[in-house]
């Protein structure tokens, strides 16, 4: 798998990338840390302030066709 951060991009097993996941994931506690597309993921920090925020940037993405890795965090989830 092809995983972009910033402006670098790594190959990677899907193991490590399963790492690098749950790091951005705890890094992003309400909003979007990553989307996945055809064998490519991009490391994102979308925060966002409401769930309607949340929602209309995640279906943006997945009516592009991407798989979205959000968090609600807790106190709006």
């Amino acid at each position: 798998m092809l995983v972009q951060i910033g402006e670098k991009v790594w190959a990677m097993e899907k193991e490590r990338y399963n790492s690098v996941l749950k790091v951005a994931s705890d890094a992003v506690p309400f909003g979007i840390y990553a989307v996945e597309k055809n064998g490519k993921a991009e490391m994102r920090r979308d925060m966002c302030s409401s769930i309607g925020e949340l929602k209309k940037l995640t279906r943006a993405f997945k009516e592009k066709g991407y798989k979205v890795h959000s968090n609600k965090g807790g106190k709006h989830g």
